[in-house]
């Protein structure tokens, strides 16, 4: 019959082996800089640049199998944790989308864009977002 130790072991090598200690850890890790945020300042709002920033980043991280990463973003920057639909998505960016291009995060789409780009010399005008954003540690 096997030891207390040995069925920890065997069971913390099947969670390992799933995937599942990975996911507790990094829910533990979220819930800590949850806590640690509450006791400093109270989040902003999410606006809605950030809800869409947010998103293209969650899906090139899960897209990435970064999934731990991802668990934390949604749980610190307010998220919903539910994605978006990628069609709502590339239609608030205004992106238009083929068949390959649906394979991959729109986030690959528009750096490979960027990076085509031939007009202004391959320079982009960025300017700032229409409306107000305050971010954490930022004062408006």
């Amino acid at each position: 019959m096997a030891t207390i130790s040995e069925l920890k072991d065997a069971m913390r090598q099947k969670l390992e082996s799933r995937g599942v200690m990975g996911q507790l850890k990094a829910r533990i890790r979220a819930e800590v800089f949850s806590a640690l945020d509450e006791q400093r300042e109270a989040r902003p709002s999410l606006s809605h640049e950030n809800l869409l920033i947010n998103e293209l980043i969650r899906e090139y991280l899960e897209f990435n199998k970064y999934r731990h990463t991802a668990s934390v973003l949604t749980a610190e920057s307010g998220q919903p944790e539910t994605p978006l639909d990628r069609q709502f998505l590339a239609a608030e960016l205004r992106v238009s989308e083929d068949a390959s291009s649906k394979s991959v995060p729109l986030l690959y789409g528009l750096v490979s864009h960027f990076l085509n780009s031939s007009g202004n010399r391959g320079k982009v005008l960025v300017r700032g977002a229409a409306v107000s954003i305050s971010a954490p540690g930022h004062d408006s």
